[in-house]
């Protein structure tokens, strides 16, 4: 009889243990990570392109939500700004992972610095060159002999290139003005046109009231130069790392953990909108909860088209970015396809079963502006 309750209570153990089961991966479906690992975290700094906000929401929603805490990482998120190039801070090892827009990772490559593109994040670009309405001009073809801003530095290649589809020299044919990182030369009417993200700038001016009325600005007051559909936008931002570090065995395991959990949080935020704001606001963004919402809103309708999978690269939107790099100056050779590699990504989408990666349901809210974003 001794031995027998020995027997039954070893059983019992067993049943317990099993129905405790193996840990899993939080939300986003299940897939094969390290939760419940006992090892020590692996440590990575992903590299921002610029300040906390919505525009970075996926990265702050994976470390929120414990999606890299389930791939066994230990991840620290820093903030970009104007004075940070984020492909010198991966170059130089004070960083493993990076994101930036695609044209500056080319420059950098030509450069010497091998960086290489491991999961393209936004599938669209969210520049806009916008006009007021009232002005009169019909479209690109009326810039010639006027003023139009547009930042510099790596920023003003899709106008350039746009301009040139209508047949003008930005340098010969029109005055370019550059443009500080506000809208006033647009609202001032000290130039015809200026140059606005989709989730940023464009929204700024509709948080402004127009004196005339006393009610904000609305779409309607505005004409939009649209670069995805001249055919000439270029991509935005991407994940990144050094050749050097994914040359390593265990940095590439790393690499598709850290591109999973980061996808996951991306899809999180396309079906939490609001969770995800919240997320972004403890991060003390430099504008309110309104401007992020719409910021979240229109990030998300860059990122899922319901064509393209999350995180994989278009080879035709690589050469198209690559293309007009080397038209312009970015880069003095034509880039290589080792600037991109699908492998990491491409194991990280294919080991999240049952996961909609690709958008096929996704739709936007609606979202109202208020005076000032808030």
């Amino acid at each position: 009889m001794k031995h027998l309750r020995y027997v039954l209570v070893f059983a019992l153990l067993i049943l317990v243990v099993a129905a405790c089961g193996p840990a899993t991966t939080p939300g986003a479906g299940s897939t094969s990570s390290t939760s419940g690992n006992t090892a020590p975290k692996d440590k990575v700094t992903l590299q921002s392109k610029w300040v906390a906000q919505a525009q970075f929401a996926g990265y702050y929603a994976a470390k929120e939500k414990g999606y890299y805490d389930a791939e066994n990482l230990d991840v620290t998120i820093r903030p970009g700004g104007p004075d940070i190039i984020p492909e010198q801070v991966v170059a130089s090892g004070q960083a493993q992972f990076g994101i930036d827009w695609l044209p500056s990772l080319l420059s950098s490559r030509e450069s010497g610095s091998p960086l290489v593109n491991i999961a393209q994040v936004f599938q669209k670009s969210g520049m806009l060159s916008i006009r007021w309405k009232d002005i009169g001009l019909k479209g690109v073809d009326d810039y010639r002999g006027k003023k139009v801003a547009v930042w510099l530095g790596g920023n003003e290649f899709e106008l350039y290139a746009t301009l040139a589809k209508h047949g003008m020299d930005p340098q010969k044919d029109l005055t370019i003005v550059s443009q500080p990182f506000d809208m006033n030369l647009l609202l001032n009417r000290d130039v015809v046109a200026a140059a606005a993200m989709t989730y940023n700038e464009y929204a700024q001016v509709l948080e402004v009231k127009n004196p005339k009325s006393g009610q904000l600005y609305q779409p309607s007051d505005l004409e939009i130069v649209d670069f995805n559909q001249e055919g000439t936008a270029m991509l935005e931002d991407g994940i990144f790392s050094t050749q050097a570090f994914l040359n390593d065995a265990k940095n590439q395991d790393i690499a598709v953990r850290f591109v999973r959990a980061s996808l996951k949080g991306w899809i999180y935020c396309r079906d939490n909108v609001s969770d995800c704001v919240d997320i972004v606001l403890k991060q003390g963004p430099t504008l309110p909860k309104g401007h992020q919402t719409w910021q979240m809103n229109e990030i998300n309708k860059l990122i899922w088209d319901g064509q393209h999978t999350v995180g994989i690269m278009d080879d035709k939107l690589f050469q198209q970015t690559a293309d007009i790099a080397l038209k312009y100056g970015v880069i003095k050779k034509a880039a290589d396809k080792a600037a991109y590699t699908t492998q990491f990504a491409q194991k990280a989408v294919d080991s999240m079963k049952d996961v909609d990666t690709l958008g096929k349901n996704y739709k936007p809210i609606p979202v109202s502006l208020t005076e000032g974003g808030k």
